[in-house]
């Protein structure tokens, strides 16, 4: 809970939210010697990086559940090892069941992956390497975007030159069929790229399972391809290409080494304190407003939270520009996906799972359905309309298998993600049909695991409504608004605002809605850490009117006291500050910030 010296004081910055980019971002500042706070709506930190008891002793990762893509750079510079965090690679990757009994495994190893796809098609394992080589090539070429500062599409003149040729540096020896391969990467559809190499449905089943969950587009529309990149890009502390890993403690661990880093830095955190508005002074952001009345004041705001609750729900609508807020309002959200979590009694008995399968093997199983099928769920949630249990797409966790500190004795964790759901259903609601999700799921898992549905002692069903509720996910989407060609880069979260600033000089966006976008990375958070780090440089170098004296770093407040190596470790971004355009730059178009002579706080 907040505290009264925490109320009375001007901080240097204000996280809102309390996700595991919004405490990157916060522990980064706080290492950089900004007096920094971050607030939390919920009464646990993590937002939807987090471990909750879901029955007496029973603790499962209710949203997010494997860890593929979180930064090095995060885990490094927070030294989050020695903040006990521990992840071990999931071996395999993932696994596939299949209907008559088959269980087909995507080892860490392609060349094993290949022998096991052998078995059906020895044509689709030669193929297999060939895409898994061409695949991970491609993502390589788009890793170095990831952590870079998206080009400022609005810059002209000399700017606009620099932007482009910072970009060609990135691109730099990308000839001929990589330019191909990136072109259908970006645009093409999965279900075509897998039909034209595979034969097999064992393969197909593999190739479906490894795609990003939770991205809207049945696998036969075009963008969907995308999503194997995403899962092919460095994760892990040693930056390994495809990285799937178990967290022990469960996903809150992340959450909770970033903020143990943080607090070690000297950031504060206040839980059961929700904002109810980010408060602009002679247009520019000033701090916050608690929906208890408190007011909290800063120099500089950042958001966590999703661009449509941060920028239509917290900001007033007359502090920003029209056209920026029309943009906001048309980011695709709704769902479309959901989680059921279970304490089991027994652990699942999954038909054609070997004998001799160790704990990392029985602890994952996926159960895609065929690529027509999948693409007709998807058509389904399109129309609002809850697919038979025969069409879900579900991924199932046994998270206990590797981690025996998640549940007692005789209890087994096991994690469900489904989808693809709707956020508006057609008929009823979601608080009528929330057990129906929960029963279709069960029926599903039940073809392949008999035992399961027997052996439910608890049950925890979220709908997208419940992660929008609970967890602060507009329309319940978990990645704060889609991951797609014309949602991503320099598009995110709309275009001319891609950089982290916002049209509020002073207020910041840190969350998955900012580029690169969702998943458990830390980027977005690191990357807006960065921005706000460059820019109070540049503030700090601007000329002085005449006769106006020295420049006061905030209103009355110390400059802040930058440990070694900070300054540069987080004010750059390729080894060198975030290109062109002073803080805030305004696209055209929109209107000029209204600047006072208060604009010199961080």
């Amino acid at each position: 809970m907040l505290t009264p010296p925490q109320a009375g004081t001007r901080w240097d910055v204000i996280v809102v939210g309390a996700g595991h980019n919004g405490l990157t971002a916060g522990a980064l500042l706080a290492r950089a010697g900004l007096s920094t706070l971050v607030l939390e709506r919920r009464d646990v930190v993590g937002g939807c990086c987090v471990t909750e008891e879901i029955a007496p002793g029973c603790r499962a990762s209710t949203t997010s559940y494997i860890a593929s893509m979180l930064r090095p750079e995060v885990i490094r510079e927070l030294d989050l090892g020695s903040h006990g965090l521990r992840m071990v690679p999931c071996e395999p990757a993932l696994q596939v069941a299949l209907d008559g009994g088959e269980v087909v495994a995507a080892w860490n190893d392609p060349v094993r992956t290949a022998a096991e796809i052998e078995r059906f098609s020895p044509a689709d394992a030669r193929s297999y390497l060939a895409a898994d080589a061409e695949l991970k090539a491609l993502a390589a070429r788009l890793q170095p975007l990831f952590l870079d500062l998206p080009p400022d599409t609005r810059a002209t003149g000399l700017r606009g030159g620099r932007e482009l040729l910072r970009l060609g540096r990135r691109l730099r020896g990308v000839r001929g069929r990589e330019l191909e391969g990136l072109t259908t990467l970006l645009t093409g559809s999965l279900g075509q790229f897998i039909d034209s190499r595979f034969e097999s449905r064992q393969a197909k089943a593999l190739l479906l399972a490894n795609n990003l969950y939770g991205k809207h587009g049945g696998p036969y529309q075009p963008g969907t391809l995308i999503g194997l990149a995403f899962h092919l890009l460095s994760g892990g502390e040693h930056a390994e290409q495809g990285f799937f890993g178990h967290v022990m403690g469960g996903m809150g661990a992340i959450s909770g080494a970033i903020a143990s880093a943080g607090r070690a830095a000297g950031m504060q955190i206040a839980t059961g304190t929700q904002v109810a508005r980010i408060l602009v002074n002679g247009g520019r952001a000033a701090g916050v407003a608690l929906t208890d009345g408190t007011e909290i004041a800063a120099g500089t705001v950042l958001s966590g939270a999703d661009p449509k609750r941060t920028f239509l729900g917290l900001v007033e609508a007359a502090e920003l520009p029209g056209d920026f807020r029309a943009a906001v309002g048309g980011i695709k959200m709704d769902g479309p996906c959901g989680k059921v979590n279970l304490v089991l009694d027994a652990e699942p008995q999954v038909h054609g799972m070997p004998a001799d399968a160790g704990p990392g093997r029985r602890a994952l199983f996926t159960l895609p359905p065929d690529l027509a099928v999948a693409d007709a769920c998807y058509d389904h949630a399109k129309r609002g309309e809850l697919a038979g249990a025969d069409q879900l797409f579900i991924d199932c966790v046994v998270a206990s298998a590797v981690d025996a500190s998640l549940a007692p004795p005789g209890r087994h964790i096991m994690t469900c993600f489904v989808q693809y759901l709707p956020y508006r259903l057609a008929e009823g609601t979601w608080d009528g049909r929330r057990d129906e999700l929960g029963d279709r799921v069960l029926a599903r898992i039940g073809e392949f695991a008999p035992n399961v549905p027997a052996a439910v002692v608890a049950r925890q069903v979220l709908t997208p409504l419940d992660l929008e509720r609970e967890y602060g996910l507009t329309e319940g989407n978990i990645f704060h608004g889609d991951i797609a060609p014309d949602q991503l880069f320099h598009m995110r979260p709309v275009p001319g605002w891609a950089r982290y600033a916002t049209p509020v000089p002073g207020l910041y966006l840190c969350g998955a809605g900012a580029h690169p976008g969702g998943g458990v990375t830390g980027a977005p958070g690191y990357n807006a850490a960065r921005r706000v780090l460059a820019d109070l440089r540049r503030e700090r170098r601007r000329p002085l009117a005449p006769g106006r004296g020295t420049r006061r770093h905030g209103l009355g407040m110390a400059q802040p006291q930058w440990p070694p190596g900070a300054r540069t470790a987080l004010a750059r971004g390729d080894g060198q500050e975030p290109a062109g355009d002073p803080p805030h730059a305004v696209p055209p178009g929109a209107p000029p910030a209204r600047h006072t002579t208060r604009e010199a706080g961080p």
